[in-house]
């Protein structure tokens, strides 16, 4: 079980740092000079990784942007035929150059990949 290190100092979150000069685990306080000697060598990382087609999910009413270009694209759902367009905004490597279409009919809004 992970458990959050606090420094003695100023209460702030202490973070895993390396001394590399002596081989070892510390956490170190980034507000004042406090550091600790870690008693468990396990350093866990979250990290949340959004899909590009998850994170237009949150934005609402991309069809009536101004900023987006538009395409006569037909609408797989609707049958509209302009839909908006935009490239994924994912700076990961393995990220292809994917383009995503929202249709342009504002009571339709169905996404797909192009």
């Amino acid at each position: 079980m992970a458990t959050f290190k606090y420094c003695l100092d100023c209460n702030n979150l202490l973070y895993p740092r390396e001394d590399k000069a002596n081989r070892r685990l510390m956490f170190a306080c980034r507000n004042c000079q406090y550091e600790e000697d870690a008693d468990n060598f396990c350093v866990y990382r979250h990290e949340i990784i959004h899909q590009p087609s998850e994170q237009t999910m949150v934005l609402s009413d991309l069809s009536i942007d101004p900023t987006l270009p538009r395409a006569n694209v037909t609408c797989p759902q609707c049958g509209y035929e302009e839909a908006v367009f935009f490239q994924s905004s994912s700076r990961r490597a393995d990220a292809k150059m994917t383009l995503f279409y929202v249709c342009g009919d504002r009571m339709c809004g169905h996404r797909w990949v192009g």
